[in-house]
């Protein structure tokens, strides 16, 4: 596969971009490639907390640069509400279980018909364990899952490879942020990005990163919603769905981890492999940001999740 790669294309118009509107009236962006004359299977890829859709841009364009789409894969992304280019949470639904609910009917309302990969990022995969959970009428449209720098609970106990009385310490200054964030009733921080890139290097991104990457990244953080984005995180504080994750156990999966990942380490990914009895992939000397740092072997495991639901299908 390729490994030129163009960078996202943001902030975008929001008067322009493509809307799908849940049940219960919230605005997501989604971008949906498909081939003409019908796709014969659809991936859907999820973003992580903080994060949007262009997360996945280089991931997408390495999947496609060799004709995937026209070979018949269709590829969706999408904002979760509260992030990127959707609209805000509003109060009592920036939960995971409510993203659960919102991909259930984004599912039912874009790909009435024929076998869907999942593929998520960080609480992207907390999504496809709470869809598992919440949706199990939709499990047999499920023809495959990737698991990429993600949990199934205990993120009470991670300590960011910190000495536990230095965690502490973090831990409760995060949470006197996300009460600020909560507070805070501008739509995005957007005018702090810059602010943010330090931290974000050393939280989410392995040795030597892309400096572009980095900002990329605090961008992404930047448009998402100070208020929603304080919500997921207090959802994610209760997240525990390891038994879950047996209801996709049948399926070709695979669970993706960077070696270097200080936000989610590889103990998560250890978990979550052998919930599913699955293949575990560490990528040495990578962090949490797996699709920026290491796309091409991100792309080749995924496609080839692709493959064997195709083969399964067929």
């Amino acid at each position: 596969m390729t490994t030129t790669r163009p960078r996202p294309l943001a902030p975008w118009d929001p008067t322009a971009a493509h809307r799908f509107v849940t049940s219960d009236g919230t605005a997501l962006h989604v971008e949906d490639v498909a081939p003409t004359g019908g796709a014969e299977l659809t991936v859907i890829l999820l973003h992580g907390w903080t994060l949007d859709h262009t997360e996945w841009q280089p991931v997408v364009h390495t999947l496609t640069a060799d004709g995937a789409v026209n070979r018949g894969l269709r590829v969706i992304r999408y904002d979760h509400r509260g992030h990127g280019g959707s609209a805000p949470a509003e109060p009592g639904t920036a939960t995971i279980a409510q993203l659960a609910d919102d991909l259930a009917e984004l599912i039912a309302d874009r790909v009435a018909e024929g076998p869907i990969v999942l593929v998520g990022h960080s609480m992207g995969g907390a999504t496809i364990m709470a869809f598992a959970e919440r949706h199990p009428e939709l499990l047999p449209r499920i023809a495959g899952a990737v698991f990429m720098a993600t949990t199934s609970g205990g993120l009470d106990k991670i300590t960011l490879g910190l000495p536990r009385w230095l965690s502490t310490g973090v831990t409760k200054a995060e949470r006197r942020v996300n009460r600020r964030l909560s507070k805070i009733r501008r739509t995005s921080l957007s005018r702090r990005t810059a602010l943010m890139r330090p931290a974000l290097r050393w939280l989410v991104f392995g040795k030597k990163p892309n400096r572009r990457d980095v900002a990329d990244t605090a961008d992404q953080l930047g448009r998402g919603n100070p208020a929603s984005i304080a919500g997921f995180r207090i959802s994610l504080g209760a997240h525990e769905r390891r038994e879950a994750l047996a209801a996709l156990r049948d399926k070709p999966t695979i669970v993706l981890a960077g070696g270097a990942d200080r936000l989610l380490p590889l103990p998560h990914a250890r978990i979550i492999a052998d919930a599913l009895g699955a293949e575990l992939v560490i990528y040495p000397d990578a962090g949490h940001m797996l699709n920026v740092e290491r796309t091409v072997g991100v792309a080749e495991r995924i496609a080839h999740v692709i493959e064997l639901a195709g083969s399964r299908e067929g």
